[in-house]
């Protein structure tokens, strides 16, 4: 090979990397306010630029954050913006505090997310909503939301692994080892398999909410599937 076709291959490889760097997806921490709130504090990540992988990304954020402003009955408008549930939110609490005078405790809602996990292949977004509307306790939710990173459309559980019941038997195995006490569980005779699913570089986080398989004192239970164990379950590109 002579040197100038060396130094061609090695610029030509520089840019193709360069180029992947590019396309890779960049995140700013923003917060979300309105000049009348007082109550409700949000940060969350926010996918940078103006193509389709962060429009996609972004506007599944806003949903979810949204719908955890949601007060009342009926299904969340997901039209709505941040801006505007951070407005409804403010004024049911205004209501609320016109017609129960006697009520001295402000609601409050802080809303916090972090992006846990970013490859080529997937990013894996956690939304966590501490909403508290003068009951004994306010109520912490946690949710996961996996993209795909070269298109920024939200991935279902069941898209990420190649057989659900091969996941579910290595799922069930990590959960049993991590449960000491089963007897705090509302079945513990039968495993169910968490809603929350999401990639950390450990491996991946399978997490409970208060009250879905335990009561509020057991508070939120997760555990963790190691990474090696996860290449031959994962439908998608190995993350790691």
């Amino acid at each position: 090979m002579s040197l100038k076709t060396f130094f061609s291959s090695v610029f030509l490889v520089l840019v193709l990397f360069s180029c992947a760097e590019d396309r890779e997806t960049k995140f700013s921490s923003t917060n979300v306010t309105t000049s009348n709130n007082k109550l409700v504090e949000i940060n969350i990540p926010k996918a940078i630029g103006n193509d389709e992988i962060a429009k996609n990304i972004n506007t599944e954020i806003n949903k979810v954050v949204s719908a955890s402003l949601h007060i009342g009955e009926g299904t969340p408008n997901s039209e709505t913006s941040i801006e505007e549930n951070i407005e409804n939110f403010n004024s049911e609490y205004n209501s609320f505090a016109t017609d129960f005078p006697e009520s001295t405790f402000p609601w409050e809602a802080q809303i916090d997310g972090e992006v846990m996990f970013q490859s080529p292949a997937i990013i894996s977004i956690s939304i966590t909503s501490y909403l508290n509307t003068g009951g004994a306790h306010g109520n912490v939710h946690i949710l996961f939301l996996n993209f795909d990173a070269g298109t920024g459309k939200r991935l279902e559980n069941e898209s990420l692994f190649i057989g659900q019941n091969d996941f579910e038997t290595v799922a069930k195995t990590y959960f049993e080892e991590s449960i000491e006490d089963k007897s705090i569980l509302f079945d513990p005779e039968n495993f169910q398999l968490a809603k929350n699913i999401g990639f950390s570089e450990d491996g991946l986080i399978l997490l409970y909410n208060t009250y879905e398989i335990a009561p509020y004192s057991a508070g939120i239970i997760e555990y963790t599937i190691p990474a090696e164990e996860l290449n031959s379950l994962l439908a998608i590109n190995s993350p790691y």
